[in-house]
């Protein structure tokens, strides 16, 4: 694995010369907007870099933006890669490997997710204060201590300091925000009201099928990560679940969730 991190790592060292991110972004369903705001250097699609799969979901665009958001140097993945897509978890966490190979000193990830707390309406941004994994968790196997410690410490993964900036920022822009515990599931089933319960009872506030394992594997790496979800439907409620409407939902809060991320990086 370390191999195909460190060529995976250097093939895309060729393409962008000597551009070092600061910053590494992963977009998730239908919030994929914020890249095209990018002062983008370079643009690389995943379908050509070596190891890297192929994201199929609609709304994951596909590629790897280097360039800069309010002067500093970020590299932005518009889509990932999901474990109920037949993926391994070496697979899924992949980017977040080579990202830290290229340089990036903090980790910001976004999703969608279906609100559980009750107090969430649709819509809502809830900043990730912890998680709850259901999934394979993708350290397991043999550990390679060039990347991190055989058993690492998941307290406060999600950096307090980052969140701190993020209230004071959404109070100062006016932006409503929730916080709350994220509940990582393997999906691609939308979950029924009875697994929300129960996700309800083990203290989630909100759950979807992504994310957890890119910020285990960063925390591996002792990477400061910070998170949020779009409340992009109330798991509880009677209401379906629908692919579409949870793009719809992810694009009317990318304005706000941009804001946040924009503001936030001026001032790291």
């Amino acid at each position: 694995m370390l191999e195909q991190i460190k060529n995976t790592a250097a093939f895309i060292r060729q393409r962008i010369g000597d551009f070092e991110p600061e910053v590494g972004i992963i977009l998730g369903t239908g919030l994929g907007g914020f890249a095209d705001k990018i002062e983008a250097e370079k643009v690389i699609e995943y379908k050509d870099i070596p190891g890297f799969p192929r994201s199929t979901v609609q709304g994951h665009a596909g590629r790897m933006i280097f360039g800069k958001v309010e002067g500093r140097r970020v590299v932005a993945m518009q889509g990932r890669f999901h474990y109920y897509e037949g993926y391994a978890m070496t697979q899924v966490t992949l980017p977040v490997r080579v990202m830290a190979q290229l340089g990036i000193r903090c980790l910001f990830v976004s999703n969608a997710s279906g609100g559980i707390n009750t107090s969430f309406r649709v819509g809502d941004l809830m900043i990730i204060t912890d998680h709850i994994n259901l999934m394979p968790n993708p350290l397991i196997g043999p550990n390679i201590e060039e990347l991190g410690p055989r058993f690492p410490d998941m307290h406060n993964c999600y950096d307090k300091a980052l969140i701190a900036r993020a209230t004071a920022i959404a109070e100062r822009e006016g932006i409503k925000l929730q916080y709350g515990v994220y509940v990582g599931g393997t999906g691609p089933t939308f979950e029924t009201q009875a697994e929300y319960r129960y996700f309800k009872a083990i203290g989630g506030d909100a759950a979807g099928m992504s994310t957890v394992p890119e910020v285990i594997v960063a925390r591996h790496m002792s990477i400061p990560v910070f998170g949020v979800s779009v409340i992009t439907n109330c798991g509880l409620s009677d209401e379906a679940g629908d692919h579409e409407d949870v793009q719809l939902q992810g694009r009317r809060a990318g304005a706000r969730m941009e804001v946040l991320f924009r503001e936030m990086i001026k001032e790291l």
